[in-house]
C-alpha cells in the first residue's frame, strides 16, 4: 500500500473528491440552499487555521520543547472568546464596506489610501510565502517518509529535481482548484460556497486522521495512557520534557508566544478570509466561539502522547515532525499511515487554497488595479471586456503565488522545522495588529502613523527574523548571526541592542511592535487626518451603530448613465442590470442618480476591486464628495439622541405597562377580596343567625311553655347549649384569625409526643366519622414523636385535618386515612381521603381565607355546593403550624387516591419546658 502509484493515486483521488464537494457546494448555492449558511460549517471553515503546522509541527515541537506546542492554539481561543466584541465588529465593518481582503480593510480604514493596501498586500506576499512553503515542504516530507520508510527521507528529497517532486504537482492540481472555485466571480467579498464547504469537510477529515493515530499510539502501542506516562516517568532524560522549563525563553516566552498566536489569529490572511469575508451572519459567531476552540482540544488531545511515544520508541531516530507517520510505520501497519498522509494533505491544501485566494486578490485589487487605473488607455476598453481581464490577471496571480511559495520552499524550506516556518510567518502577519486593531477603536489613528508603523514593523521583522533564515541556509554569512552586521554585536538579528534572555520569536516581536506601534501612535498625535480619512474612521470606530448602516454617505452628483457606462465597464452587463435593477426613479440615463444608488455603485465595486480602486473610479463620475466628518458625526449624534430618546421611551412605556399590569392585578385581587369578604360576610351571618334562631327559639318556647313535660324542656335546653357552643366556635375561629392577622396569637410551646396527641385527636372525632359513616385508618410508624408545640393548637390542626377530609370523602364508601412518619430530622402527618381531590391549581388557594372550594359527587361529576363551614380553619392551620416551626401543604394521595393534606414539624432535640411565644405580625 505503501508504494509510489498507489499514494499517488489516492492522494489525487482525495484532491479530485475536494472538486466534487465544491462542485456540489457551489450548485446547493445556485439553488438558493446555501452550505455556509450554517454555523457548524462557519466554525469548521475556521479550523483551516490547524494546518500541516498543526498536524505535523505541534508534535515536533512538543517532542522538543513540551507544552509550548499549546500557546499556539490557546491565543485563538482567547481571540475566539473575544469574538462577541472583536470580531463581530470586524465582520460588520466588512459587510458594510463590502471589504475583500485584510489589506482592504486597512486601506478603507485609513482614507481607502492605495499605497498603504499595496504596502499590506506586500508585506502578505512576502510573509505568507515562508507559510505556504511549509505546507508544500509538509507534502514532500509526508510522502518520502511514506514511501521510503525506513530509509531516511531526506537524502532522497536532496536528490531530487523540481519535476519529481510531488508538492509541485500538488502545487498545480490546487492552482486548477482555486481559479475554479475562488475566481468564478470578480466580486472578491461574494461568498465562496464551494471552497468554504470543502475546507470545512477538510477539517473534518484532518481530526478524524490525527485522532486515529492518536487512538493507536496510546491503546496499541501501549496499554493506554497511564502505561505510557509510566514508562516516560521512567526515563529521566524525557521527564523534564513536559515541564514549563522547557518553554523557549521561560515566562518571556510563554507570554509572547500566546500574544503572538492571538494577534495572528486575526491577521493572517486565510485566517482573516474565512473569519470576515466568508462570513454570511453575525450570528453565526456565537456557535463558533464555542465550537471552534473545542475543535482545537480535540485536535490537540494526542500531541504530547505521541511525541512522548515517538521519542521512547525506535521511531524517535526520525524527525520529531513525522513522528504521526513513523510511529504506524515502525509497528508494520500500512492503513493508518495512508490515512494520515491523507490528513497532512487536508491539513496542507486547506490552508494553501484559502491563503493564495485572499493574496491573489489583495494582489490584483492593491497592487495591479491601481496601477492600471493610471493609464488612460484602460477607460477605453469596450464594454464588459475588462471584468473578464480582472479576473484573469486574479488568476495569473494565483498560480505566481504558488509558485513563489514553492521556489521558497525548494531554496530555503529544508533549513527549518515546520514549527519555525509558521512562526516567522505569524511575526510577519502580526504587524497588520495595530494597523488594524487601534484603527478600529481609536478615531485619531492617521494613514502616516499606520503607514510608517507598518513599515518599521516590516522591517525591523525582516531584519529579526528573515534574513537569519537566510544566513541559517548559506545564503548569508553565517557571522551575520553570531558578530551582527559588520561586526556590531549589539546589531544581531537575535540579539538586537544586547537584549537577551528572549526566544527568537519573541523577540522579534517585541521589537517589531514596538517600532510599528510606537510610530503608529506618535505620528498619528502629530499628523492630521484628510477628510476622506476622519470620515472612515468615524465609519469604523462607530461601526456597531444601527444609525449607519442604511445612511447613504454621498452628495455629489452624476447620472444614471454614467454610473452604468462605469459599472458595465469594470463589472460587466449582468452585474450592472441587477445593482441598477432593485433601484428606484428616473431609468433615464440622463436623470440624476440618487446617492443611494451612488453608494452601492461603489460597493459593488469595492467588491470586485478593492475599496481604494473603488474610490477612484467613483470620484471620476461623480462631482463632489463624500459625506466628511461634520456630517457623520452629525448623523451620529442625531442617532444617538434618537436611540436615546427611543430607549428611554421604550423604558417608560416598560414601566407603564408594568405598572398598569400590576394595577389591573391589584384590581383584580381587590375585586375578588370583595367577593370573598361579600361571601364571608353572608355566610358568617347565615352561621350566626341560625344558631341565634335556634337560641331564640327555644327559649321562647321555654318562656311560654310553662306545661311543657320535664323531658321536653331538658331536651330543649341542651339545643340552646349545643347551639350556643356552636355560636362560641364560630365567633373564636374568627378571633383567632384576627389575632393571627396582628400577631397577638398567644401559643405555649411545649415538649409533646405527637404520637398521643394523634392518639387522642383521633379519639375525639371517632364517634363524629363513625356517625358520617366513614371509615378511619391511623398508620402510626412510631411509637414515640417528640416535637415543641402548643397541645391545645396542635390538637386544632390534626382535627381539623380529619374533619376537612371526612368532609370531602367519596359519597359511597367513604375513607379516611392518617399516616405519621419519620421523614429526615421531621415528623411528617399527612391525612388523605378517597375523594375527587383537589386541582393543582386549587391547592394554595385552599389556605386562603374565607376560600372554599365545592364538592363534587364521585359517580355525577356534579357540584354539591360547598362543605358546612366557615373557610377559616385551613388559614388557622397553617398559621399556628408555620409559627411552630412547621409547614402544611396539599400534596397527591399516595394509597387513596383523594386529597393529602401533610403537616411536617422538626424533631424536638433537648427538653423544653413551656414557653410562652407571642407570634408577629408578617
Amino acid at each position: 500500500m505503501r508504494t509510489d502509484p498507489v499514494v499517488l493515486t489516492v492522494a489525487f483521488g482525495y484532491l479530485a473528491l475536494l472538486f466534487v464537494i465544491a462542485a456540489w457546494g457551489d450548485r446547493r448555492a445556485e439553488q438558493g440552499r446555501s452550505v455556509i449558511g450554517s454555523p457548524t460549517v462557519y466554525a469548521l471553515s475556521i479550523a483551516v487555521y490547524c494546518t500541516a503546522w498543526t498536524f505535523y509541527g505541534s508534535v515536533g515541537r512538543a517532542a522538543e520543547f513540551g507544552p509550548s506546542f499549546l500557546l499556539i492554539y490557546l491565543g485563538p481561543t482567547l481571540a475566539m472568546l473575544m469574538a462577541p466584541l472583536m470580531i463581530r465588529k470586524m465582520v460588520r465593518i466588512a459587510s458594510t464596506q463590502r471589504i475583500t481582503s485584510i489589506a482592504d480593510f486597512i486601506s478603507a480604514r485609513y482614507g481607502k489610501s492605495s499605497s498603504l493596501g499595496a504596502l499590506v498586500a506586500i508585506i502578505a506576499l512576502i510573509g505568507i510565502t515562508p507559510y505556504i512553503a511549509l505546507q508544500l515542504k509538509a507534502i514532500t516530507l509526508s510522502h518520502a517518509v511514506l514511501v521510503n520508510y525506513p530509509e531516511a527521507a531526506e537524502f532522497r528529497l536532496a536528490e531530487e529535481n523540481f519535476w519529481a517532486d510531488k508538492s509541485f504537482w500538488v502545487a498545480l492540481v490546487l492552482a486548477v482548484f482555486i481559479i475554479l472555485f475562488g475566481t468564478r466571480h470578480l466580486d472578491a467579498s461574494e461568498r465562496h460556497e464551494g471552497m468554504v464547504a470543502a475546507i470545512a469537510f477538510e477539517s473534518l477529515v484532518k481530526l478524524v486522521a490525527f485522532l486515529t493515530v492518536g487512538v493507536f499510539v496510546v491503546f496499541v502501542l501501549f496499554n493506554g495512557p497511564g502505561d505510557l506516562f509510566r514508562q516516560v516517568a521512567e526515563a529521566p532524560e524525557l521527564t523534564g520534557a513536559l515541564g514549563l522549563e522547557a518553554v523557549p525563553g521561560g515566562t518571556i516566552g510563554w507570554v509572547g508566544t500566546l500574544v503572538l498566536a492571538f494577534l495572528a489569529f486575526l491577521t493572517l490572511p486565510r485566517q482573516f478570509q474565512v473569519l470576515v469575508v466568508e462570513n454570511v451572519d453575525e450570528r453565526h459567531l456565537q456557535r463558533a466561539s464555542w465550537l471552534f476552540p473545542l475543535y482545537l482540544v480535540a485536535i490537540n488531545l494526542f500531541v504530547i502522547p505521541i511525541a512522548m511515544a515517538g521519542l521512547l520508541l525506535p521511531a524517535g531516530n526520525s524527525d520529531p515532525d513525522s513522528f504521526v507517520l513513523t510511529l504506524p510505520l515502525s509497528a508494520g501497519i500500512e492503513g493508518i499511515p495512508l490515512l494520515v498522509f491523507i490528513g497532512g494533505l487536508s491539513a496542507a491544501t486547506g490552508m494553501v487554497i484559502v491563503e493564495t485566494i485572499a493574496l491573489s486578490t489583495m494582489v490584483s485589487n492593491q497592487l495591479i488595479m491601481p496601477l492600471l487605473l493610471r493609464s488612460k488607455r484602460l477607460h477605453l476598453s469596450s464594454q464588459g471586456e475588462l471584468a473578464g481581464w480582472l479576473l484573469g490577471i486574479r488568476r495569473v496571480a494565483i498560480v505566481l503565488i504558488l509558485l513563489l511559495g514553492y521556489l521558497y520552499h525548494a531554496l530555503i524550506g529544508d533549513s527549518y522545522s515546520l514549527v519555525t516556518i509558521g512562526l516567522v510567518s505569524f511575526v510577519g502577519a502580526a504587524q497588520f495588529a495595530p494597523a488594524m486593531l487601534i484603527g478600529m477603536y481609536w478615531r485619531g489613528a492617521t494613514r502616516a502613523g499606520a503607514t510608517l508603523g507598518l513599515l518599521a514593523g516590516f522591517i525591523t521583522w525582516i531584519y529579526t527574523l528573515l534574513l537569519p533564515g537566510f544566513a541559517q541556509s548559506g545564503w548569508l554569512d553565517a557571522a551575520f548571526l553570531t558578530q551582527g552586521p559588520f561586526g556590531l554585536e549589539w546589531l544581531r538579528p537575535y540579539g538586537l541592542f544586547g537584549l537577551e534572555g528572549f526566544d527568537i520569536y519573541s523577540h522579534a516581536l517585541l521589537w517589531s511592535l514596538l517600532a510599528n506601534v510606537g510610530l503608529l501612535v506618535g505620528i498619528s498625535l502629530f499628523t492630521r487626518q484628510s477628510p476622506v480619512e476622519q470620515t472612515q474612521a468615524a465609519l469604523f470606530t462607530e461601526a456597531m451603530n444601527p444609525g449607519l448602516q442604511d445612511t447613504s454617505l454621498w452628495r455629489g452628483q452624476t447620472t444614471r448613465g454614467e454610473l452604468q457606462s462605469l459599472l458595465s465597464r469594470y463589472l460587466g452587463a449582468g452585474a450592472t442590470a441587477r445593482i441598477l435593477a432593485d433601484q428606484q426613479g428616473s431609468p433615464d440615463d440622463d436623470a440624476p442618480a440618487p446617492p443611494a444608488l451612488i453608494a452601492r455603485a461603489e460597493q459593488a465595486l469595492s467588491g470586485a476591486l478593492g475599496s481604494a480602486s473603488a474610490r477612484v473610479l467613483i470620484n471620476s463620475v461623480v462631482r463632489g464628495e463624500a459625506l466628511d466628518l461634520e456630517s457623520i458625526l452629525s448623523i451620529l449624534d442625531t442617532t444617538s439622541q434618537t436611540l436615546e430618546y427611543n430607549r428611554r421611551l421604550e423604558q417608560k412605556s416598560n414601566e407603564l405597562a408594568r405598572i398598569g399590569e400590576e394595577l389591573r392585578a391589584a384590581n383584580e385581587r381587590l375585586r375578588e377580596l370583595d367577593r370573598l369578604k361579600d361571601e364571608f360576610v353572608a355566610m358568617v351571618s347565615h352561621e350566626l343567625r341560625t344558631p341565634l334562631t335556634s337560641i331564640r327559639a327555644f327559649a321562647e318556647i321555654l318562656r311560654d311553655g310553662k306545661d311543657l313535660p320535664e323531658e321536653k324542656r331538658i331536651h330543649f335546653l341542651e339545643v340552646v347549649v349545643l347551639e350556643s357552643q356552636r355560636l362560641s366556635r364560630l365567633i373564636e375561629e374568627i378571633l383567632d384569625l384576627a389575632r393571627l392577622e396582628s400577631g397577638r396569637l398567644t401559643l405555649t410551646p411545649q415538649r409533646l409526643d405527637l404520637v398521643a396527641l394523634v392518639r387522642h385527636s383521633v379519639d375525639a372525632v371517632h364517634r363524629l366519622q363513625e356517625d358520617r359513616g366513614v371509615s378511619l385508618e391511623v398508620d402510626l410508624e412510631l411509637d414515640d414523636a417528640p416535637v415543641i408545640g402548643d397541645p391545645d393548637r396542635l390538637e386544632q390542626v390534626i382535627i381539623n385535618l380529619l374533619d376537612n377530609a371526612s368532609k370531602f370523602a367519596a359519597d359511597e364508601a367513604p375513607r379516611v386515612r392518617l399516616h405519621l412518619a419519620r421523614h429526615k430530622q421531621n415528623f411528617r402527618l399527612s391525612v388523605e381521603d378517597n375523594g375527587p381531590g383537589i386541582a393543582p391549581d386549587e391547592r394554595e388557594r385552599v389556605f386562603e381565607k374565607f376560600h372554599q372550594i365545592k364538592r363534587y359527587g364521585a359517580t355525577s361529576g356534579k357540584a354539591r355546593g360547598r362543605p358546612r363551614g366557615s373557610g377559616l380553619g385551613l388559614p388557622i392551620s397553617r398559621g399556628i403550624v408555620a409559627h411552630l416551626g412547621g409547614r402544611l401543604w396539599v400534596d397527591d394521595a399516595p394509597t387513596l387516591e383523594g386529597a393529602c393534606l401533610v403537616m411536617e414539624l422538626p424533631e424536638a432535640s433537648t427538653m423544653t419546658g413551656p414557653v410562652v411565644v407571642r407570634t408577629e405580625a408578617p
